[in-house]
């Protein structure tokens, strides 16, 4: 019964896959709506769900097509629980996706390119940005990394100027920020904080 999401830039953004019987397949997007992409998210601890995808927005799975026809009314507690057709007319060009809440995002903004500038961050259906009251030459990195932008070489400071404040701290290299220590909107961390900026080595499309 398990279920995992591929292909997105974190573990709570991608294609839905389900595991039956030691083989991992995935879900065709015929009637799937934000409901059942509600509980996807529960499951995964991931919050709720913002976007609900179809059309292989996260690329085309492989393996069996496991579930059509979806419809979950949206509090089953796992997607198993929810009526489905096991038999399909699909293929995996209508793979279903899903983008929830705790699903986090980054930009670089105002800068030469996308590998410079201030660091904003989609989470919980809005951006923000980033306190510099613990932002070092770890965290710069692996934002950096994770843009595919190289490494870290300065940190500039920018003004606060979006609605919602996040705080990293990571403790060793991560593969995403996501995986470091982090707080959002609480106000002891960020207590005169800049909005944290990087300017990494490499350069971005």
């Amino acid at each position: 019964r398990a279920l995992r999401l591929a292909g997105g830039r974190s573990r709570c953004e991608g294609r839905v896959e389900l595991e039956q019987e030691g083989t991992w397949g995935t879900v065709c997007d015929d009637s799937w709506d934000i409901p059942d992409a509600d509980v996807v998210c529960r499951q995964l601890r991931c919050g709720h769900a913002v976007r609900a995808h179809g059309n292989a927005a996260f690329g085309r799975g492989h393996g069996p097509i496991l579930r059509d026809e979806v419809g979950c009314q949206g509090h089953e507690r796992d997607l198993w629980e929810c009526p489905a057709d096991l038999e399909h007319d699909c293929s995996h060009k209508e793979d279903a996706g899903v983008v929830c809440s705790e699903h986090q995002e980054w930009r670089l903004s105002g800068g030469r390119d996308g590998c410079a500038g201030r660091v904003e961050v989609f989470f919980r259906g809005t951006w923000s940005t980033v306190c510099n009251s613990t932002w070092y030459e770890m965290e710069a990195t692996v934002l950096c990394r994770t843009l595919g932008c190289g490494d870290a070489l300065q940190r500039p400071s920018f003004g606060h100027t979006l609605p919602g404040k996040m705080v990293y701290l990571c403790g060793s290299l991560q593969p995403s920020l996501a995986q470091c220590q982090w707080t959002f909107n609480k106000s002891a961390p960020c207590y005169q904080s800049g909005a944290a900026g990087v300017i990494c080595n490499g350069t971005g499309s």
